[in-house]
This record gives C-alpha cells, sequence and structure tokens, in this order.
C-alpha cells in the first residue's frame, strides 16, 4: 500500500502566504503525494511549481460553505481548470440538503460536473452538520450526478472525519466511486483504518507527519 498516493496534502488557510505554498509543494514533491489542495487563487503557481511531477493539483469550490449558487460554483470551476487545476472539491449545498430539496442538490452538483471538463470532482458533505439519512441522500447525488468522489468534510466546522461517516459513505457509493475522508487525519493509524473503512483518498495537511510516522495536533 502506497500511502502516500492516498493523501492529498492541504493548505487551505485564508491567511497562507507563498512561503508556506512553497514549503507544501516541496513536500509534496519529495514525498510524490497524490496532490496538494490549495485555494482557487494558489492554482496557477501550484502548476507552475509541480509542472516535471505527477503530483496533482486539487482545488475548492463554494468553499468552506457551499452557499454559493450554482453558477457561480460552475464558473469558479471553469476558472480553476483554465489555470489548470486537476481536481476540484466542491461544497453542497448545506441550507438545501437540511430543508430536503436534493432535486436542488444534485443539479447544483451537477454544474459543476458539467463544467470540470470531465476532472475529478469531489463532493464535500460536511458530515458533522448532517444527519445519516442526509448524507445517503447527498452520496446518491453525488452519484446520479455524475461526480467521481464524496468527501467527508472542509476541515472548516465542527468536526471532521469519522470511521462511521466513511463506512456509511462507502457502503452508499458502492465499490468502484472514490471516498475522501478529510479533517482530523493525523497519524498513520488513522490514515490506515480510514483506508480499512473504505477511504480512496486521505484530505490532510499531516502528510509529512504520517509518512514519518509522527504525531501533530496542528492543522487540517
Amino acid at each position: 500500500m502506497e500511502i502516500n498516493k492516498y493523501i492529498d496534502h492541504t493548505l487551505l488557510k485564508p491567511e497562507s502566504n507563498q512561503d508556506q505554498i512553497d514549503k507544501l509543494i516541496q513536500e509534496a514533491k519529495k514525498y510524490d503525494f497524490a496532490s496538494v489542495c490549495v485555494n482557487p487563487a494558489w492554482v496557477s503557481y501550484a502548476v507552475q511549481a509541480l509542472e516535471k511531477t505527477d503530483v496533482k493539483v486539487c482545488t475548492v469550490i463554494g468553499f468552506p460553505l457551499g452557499a454559493t449558487t450554482s453558477a457561480v460554483k460552475a464558473f469558479e470551476t471553469q476558472d480553476a481548470i483554465s489555470h489548470g487545476a486537476d481536481e476540484v472539491d466542491m461544497v453542497v449545498n448545506i441550507g438545501q440538503v437540511k430543508t430536503g430539496r436534493f432535486d436542488f442538490v444534485e443539479e447544483d452538483i451537477r454544474a459543476v460536473v458539467n463544467a470540470s471538463g470531465r476532472k475529478i470532482v469531489k463532493v464535500i458533505l460536511e458530515t458533522c452538520l448532517l444527519t445519516d439519512e442526509e448524507k445517503v441522500k447527498v452520496c446518491q447525488a453525488a452519484v446520479a450526478a455524475g461526480a467521481d468522489f464524496v468527501k467527508t468534510s472542509t476541515g472548516f466546522s465542527t468536526a471532521g472525519a469519522t470511521i462511521a461517516d466513511v463506512k456509511l459513505m462507502r457502503q452508499t457509493v458502492g465499490p468502484d466511486f472514490g471516498v475522501k475522508a478529510a479533517g482530523g487525519t493525523r497519524t498513520l493509524a488513522d490514515v490506515q483504518a480510514f483506508i480499512e473503512a473504505g477511504a480512496t483518498r486521505i484530505g490532510t495537511s499531516a502528510g509529512v507527519a504520517i509518512m514519518e510516522g509522527k504525531k501533530t495536533n496542528d492543522g487540517y
């Protein structure tokens, strides 16, 4: 198992500066992570810096609230991809999920999928705010809309990924759909537990500590 290729090495704090982004990129090169995950304003910079590597550039859409309109999410997706993004992680409209408008949620996801140009689309549920029934219905909407992954969390709400949520999401989407555990993954044991539960990607800012067998309480 190549743990490094499960990891989206992540830095999404609003105060992140260029030196910190440079450090993220150098770490991603050293450990050959699956991707770096950065805010849209850093996409073109990261793409250029990672040009001669197989590390992908992932960014976030409608982040972290999911409350922008579908048209804005679609434009943000097109813009990110025009700057070289390989993958986009979009936040669902959580308010519409809580209202029970899953037809709207599916179309919101589809707007991003259609704008993605067949790039990888991950759908962030923000599981800590949802009931199990809502989690299942959002996962079903993501599959129906043509996305590639469901993802637990933004890392900006009240809690991150749990084993129970990853298991539920895997059970719902089936064996061939992506599941990303994000938020609170800080050790190699955490990563292995999430993979065993069904995760195929891990979003974390602790990638280096994980690869070095250390533990950190900092970050995402």
